[in-house]
């Protein structure tokens, strides 16, 4: 990653999304990033988790140039369904939308299309997968291919 740049602009138009989250992980790890209810979490928990999620979407197909929908109610697990996309260099599909699959929970699943195959992040094979995986930064190695430059 990049350590000088002329602005902060520049700095951060040559990073990644999923870098900028890194490294704002990395100096402020316990400040709040989301809040949802009850739930706070923070920078550091939602590089943890995203990481975690996206070597689950990785192993389902997920990569660069794939389109994954997001069908998760405004909560945390929506923001690090987010990131988690953001770190695979998928895109979110935009509603209505073709995706290879769909991230989503129960009580929110939108089975909008009968050819999208949803993964149920409150599903127990689901979750069992989520915590044997490594919460590491996801590389282009991971990836199969680099992600794009964020816009």
């Amino acid at each position: 990653m990049p350590t000088a740049f002329a602005s902060p602009t520049e700095s951060a138009q040559a990073m990644l999304r999923p870098e900028l989250l890194a490294a704002v992980a990395a100096a402020h790890p316990g400040l709040v990033a989301a809040s949802s209810d009850d739930t706070d979490l923070t920078y550091g928990e939602l590089d943890s988790w995203s990481n975690r999620l996206a070597r689950v979407l990785i192993a389902r197909g997920a990569r660069p140039g794939v389109s994954v929908a997001v069908a998760v109610s405004r909560t945390v697990e929506s923001i690090v369904a987010r990131w988690a996309v953001a770190k695979v260099g998928a895109t979110v599909a935009p509603a209505g939308e073709p995706a290879a699959f769909g991230i989503a929970v129960k009580s929110d699943a939108v089975r909008s299309a009968a050819t999208v195959e949803w993964l149920m992040l409150d599903d127990l094979a689901t979750m069992r997968h989520y915590m044997t995986v490594s919460d590491a930064p996801v590389t282009d190695t991971d990836r199969s291919a680099p992600a794009l430059v964020a816009a």
